[in-house]
């Protein structure tokens, strides 16, 4: 099996699917679910719905269109971060099935190479909640699941072309069954294949240059679990990845190759209010110039153990635990050639249903790291219902939490530029919102939310070019602004319909200068993230067929850090076509889509300029057994 896996990863043609049995009962599995205790703090969950719509492309084209994160795009196919709420690519905590999966040398994830094929579900948690999931939840995190099958067997595969050469392949399995009479399994295998040649038409738009590009990623997701009827239950979790970006590929001298992997494995055991989760996780980056015969090889494994406990009496639920990784990172760019680090976490989580209309969450986390101390993480949020009548609720929700972000390695273990006493960044965030939903006529439901958000980040890391790249903590930094997000359905017969509206005003800037270097970008609006920015989603579906319109909208964003420069603000919009069609126990769904609708011209974060209108066309084969007869 394991050379199977790794034969399908390294060939560029082989694709293989699996099939399997069918299943007499769902299969409920228990896990850490962070929102159960993150009262008080704003949380956006995707459903099926959406996450089909984007399901040949990234997590970062999604979240863009639906969320007020801003994303530091360098062009299609490549690096590309995120920035939560006026904080940096190093502020967003990316956890999958409770897992934190950012580059433990980096402290970053590249969305570019999470594709919405390799997870089922998709919650985003605005705000710190660093008490709750640990290091890197400054500005937000984003919580990615696997979900048990429900259907006894159910094949799919799925081709989309698109303009400038470029094409996905999808094929996915999920089944289940039951092995005797205690146990039951269900399961899922996923394989995807996207090749990017960025065959452009034009070398330059507005006479800004369209850098060439190709990139091919390669990933595989297998999820199984196993229930059975005295409350035991397993899950295991696989998600291998392989990534290949090259710049300027024709140009045999100045060429840049960055081929990144990841090997991610998890087994979660869980027996009543028991839950005990063993993982480990490989990052592979090698970079090359030019002829490619010298790499960059950067190797970092991360070993860890969690172990939890629920408790739950008089409308108290409390989840107290302990987590425990280890790192060993082989990086040549670090002073010695193994670096290791040993991280620990001890929480304690509580959730009070208070009344009818109160709800509070009180939540406490220590970590702990080799050489140094991160701070005491306490967070307080609570939720109260101000309106419950029948179709109508309004809710205040308010939080105050404490965060901090655990030093990179890079940042500690690199060779001169590495800072071994580095300090943890920490702040605090507060939090207030208000949220309603009214539903009428048993056709119309309407809901809005408007939430204020206030966090002041300290000692935050910073590469000195003042003192040749130096890493050290230079700066405090202030995130303030305001979220609106509003939303209407339609049902009638035949008929659905939808609209959804966001609008967010984020100032985030220098609020204090360590150096006389940083002392004259005080009060500057941080490089790329922009004051202004707002999402339109709207769609109507008649029966099997479904038109949606997206529009995202971004001002301008400042390019220096003493904002003398700039890129301007643009607009894009999105037009998706889809139908589909019934035979039986196969469905196919045929879906056109249209991007940059407008042809809009726009710059990425290299000042370089990206591609104009395109076009996608997808079909999605899915077959679905019947149910198993009892």
């Amino acid at each position: 099996m394991a050379l199977t896996i790794a034969a399908w990863l390294l060939c560029p043609q082989t694709l293989i699917a699996q099939r399997d049995s069918i299943r007499l009962e769902p299969v409920v599995i228990k896990g850490f679910v962070p929102e159960n205790f993150m009262s008080g703090l704003k949380i956006q969950k995707f459903d099926s719905t959406s996450l089909s719509l984007f399901r040949f492309q990234n997590i970062s084209d999604l979240l863009s269109l639906y969320t007020p994160i801003a994303f530091k795009n360098y062009g299609p196919g490549q690096l590309n971060t995120a920035s939560f709420r006026g904080t940096s690519a190093n502020h967003t905590a990316v956890l999958w099935n409770g897992l934190n999966i950012n580059s433990p040398i980096l402290g970053q994830t590249d969305f570019s190479t999470i594709p919405v094929a390799g997870f089922d579900q998709l919650s985003v948690q605005y705000g710190s909640a660093a008490s709750i999931v640990g290091s890197d939840a400054v500005g937000g995190s984003i919580l990615l699941g696997s979900a048990a099958s429900k259907q006894p067997l159910q094949l799919s595969i799925g081709q989309q072309q698109e303009s400038f050469d470029n094409h996905q392949t999808q094929v996915t399995g999920r089944y289940a069954a039951a092995i005797n009479d205690q146990w039951n399994f269900s399961g899922k295998t996923s394989l995807y294949d996207g090749r990017m040649n960025n065959n452009f038409p034009y070398s330059q738009r507005n006479q800004y240059t369209v850098l060439p590009s190709t990139s091919f990623q390669r990933g595989l997701v297998q999820d199984l679990f196993f229930n059975s009827k005295n409350d035991h239950q397993i899950s295991a979790h696989v998600w291998l990845t392989r990534n290949r970006l090259i710049l300027t590929p024709e140009d045999k001298a100045g060429r840049e190759l960055t081929l990144t992997e990841a090997y991610r494995t998890m087994l979660r055991y869980n027996f009543k209010e028991f839950t005990f989760r063993t993982s480990w996780v490989r990052d592979i980056i090698d970079y090359a110039k030019g002829d490619y015969s010298q790499l960059d090889h950067a190797v970092t494994d991360k070993f860890s153990n969690r172990i939890e406990r629920d408790f739950q009496f008089n409308g108290f639920q409390i989840k107290a635990g302990g987590e425990w990784a280890h790192y060993r990172a082989r990086v040549a760019g670090y002073d010695k050639a193994l670096a290791t680090e040993n991280r620990g976490d001890l929480f304690l989580l509580t959730r009070w249903q208070a009344t009818n209309r109160l709800i509070v969450s009180a939540n406490l986390r220590q970590a702990f790291v080799t050489k140094f101390d991160p701070p005491f993480t306490p967070s307080l949020g609570a939720e109260y219902l101000l309106a419950q009548k029948v179709g109508y609720n309004l809710k205040f929700r308010g939080s105050f939490g404490r965060s901090y972000r655990v030093p990179t390695l890079n940042e500690r273990f690199w060779k001169e530029m590495g800072n071994p006493e580095i300090r943890p960044e920490t702040g605090w965030n507060k939090e207030i919102g208000l949220e309603q939903n009214f539903t009428f006529n048993s056709n119309h439901t309407f809901f809005a939310s408007i939430t204020a958000y206030h966090n002041r980040i300290k000692d935050w890391t910073y590469w000195n070019p003042g003192k040749s790249y130096h890493v050290e903590n230079l700066q405090q930094v202030l995130a303030r602004g305001i979220e609106v997000q509003a939303g209407w359905r339609h049902n009638l017969n035949d008929w659905k319909s939808g609209v959804n509206i966001g609008y967010t005003l984020n100032k985030s800037a220098q609020e204090k200068a360590y150096d006389a270097y940083s002392s004259d970008i005080i009060g500057k609006q941080l490089v790329f993230v922009p004051v202004h920015s707002g999402t339109l989603n709207a769609f109507i579906q008649y029966k099997s067929t479904r038109l949606t319109g997206q529009a995202q909208v971004i001002s301008k964003r400042f390019s220096t850090f003493d904002n003398s420069q700039f890129l301007e603000g643009y607009t894009l919009a999105n037009l998706l076509a889809e139908h589909t069609f019934v035979w039986d126990k196969i469905k196919m769904r045929l879906q056109g889509q249209i991007n940059n609708l407008a042809n809009t011209f726009y710059l990425n974060v290299r000042n370089n300029a990206m591609p104009g209108r395109s076009f996608a066309l997808s079909l999605f084969l899915i077959y679905d057994s019947p149910p198993a007869v009892k």
